[in-house]
């Protein structure tokens, strides 16, 4: 039985099974979060703006019960791009890569040749560098 768990315990960490997730909990809890702001905050103003109020309900009806409800599928479509969104601002924020380091080298100003940034001559003009 020990053996089974070390065995399990060494796939989840050799397989970032754990980091998958955590990723998927966070990943819920966001949308959570953006499908709260879109059905606390944006919803009512659009249906301040959208005559009939709530718009998430507009459907055609076909026949009986049957209808189309174009309200709901709008609304959904809309939950996933707030979300994408959120989710590609949040990534580019977090993988944005840092400031290159400052070259090591310099251009002449006389001739355009590359130089070392601490010399004080130009190897290929000789003349005086800032």
């Amino acid at each position: 039985m020990n053996s089974q768990l070390k065995g399990f315990r060494e796939f989840l960490l050799k397989q970032n099974a754990v980091a998958l997730a955590i990723g998927v909990i966070i990943g819920a809890a966001m949308g959570r979060v953006v499908s709260g702001l879109v059905d606390d905050v944006l919803m009512p103003i659009l249906g301040v703006i959208m005559p009939g109020g709530e718009w998430r309900n507009a459907q055609i009806t076909l026949s009986g019960a049957n209808a189309i409800k174009y309200g709901d599928l709008a609304g959904r479509m809309l939950d996933f791009l707030i979300v994408a969104l959120v989710v590609y601002f949040v990534a580019k924020a977090i993988l944005e890569k840092p400031a290159p380091p400052s070259p090591d080298t310099k251009i002449c100003p006389q001739c355009l040749e590359v130089v070392p940034a601490a010399a004080r001559r130009c190897r290929a003009c000789t003349s005086q560098l800032a």
